[in-house]
């Protein structure tokens, strides 16, 4: 692993998603979560103190023991109890139908198979589980497209392997979820990097 990816890229990650615009998104998605929650991507843990009372216990997973180290302290304030993993969500080490809600926010950008974890998703939820999620991706509007594709294949690179261009609907869709609720617009800043999905699947 190169310096830049151990020891910048985490703290990156960490700064860019302290934005207020995703700092106000999370206080409306995460508080949804219920019961036993798998937290996939959790990265430095920003989305903890947006879990409500009816948390029994999470799991955080995230393939970055950088971002996961930079968690830890935040697990001393909440009220039930963390394991994190440090695993790909293409391979969860979770038993079948053993979550009650899967929380999603800003991670599906970066998932080499997306596809794949999403299907890992459905096998360890239960089968009246529900995914809660914010995403970024695919613009509606030709223009916005036709950058996002130009510029991705630099921006993946030097953003730890997030993809702008991913069409979030689909692919819950092809990972064997049907989103009940969706609501789409875009964040302030480069519409290249703002337009959002946020919504329920079940």
């Amino acid at each position: 692993m190169s310096f830049y990816c151990k020891y910048i890229l985490p703290r990156l990650i960490d700064l860019a998603m302290k934005n207020p615009a995703s700092t106000e998104r999370r206080s409306r998605i995460v508080p949804r979560a219920t019961g036993r929650v798998l937290d996939v991507g959790f990265g430095s843990g920003l989305n903890l103190r947006f879990y409500g009372p009816r948390v029994t216990k999470l799991w955080g997973i995230d393939p970055s023991s950088e971002l996961l180290e930079m968690a830890r302290p935040k697990l001393k304030s909440v009220p039930f109890p963390v394991e994190l993993l440090t695993h790909s969500a293409e391979e969860i080490p979770l038993p079948h139908e053993s979550i009650d809600t899967v929380v999603l926010t800003w991670t599906l950008c970066s998932i080499p198979n997306p596809i794949q974890a999403l299907r890992e998703m459905r096998r360890v939820l239960r089968a009246d589980g529900r995914v809660v999620f914010a995403e970024h991706g695919l613009s509606p509007d030709p223009g916005v497209q036709a950058w996002q594709h130009r510029l991705n294949p630099v921006w993946r690179r030097i953003a730890g392997g997030c993809n702008m261009n991913r069409k979030i609907d689909d692919l819950l869709s092809a990972g064997g979820f049907n989103a009940v609720e969706l609501s789409t617009s875009y964040f302030p800043g480069p519409r290249i990097l703002t337009y959002t999905f946020q919504g329920l699947a079940v």
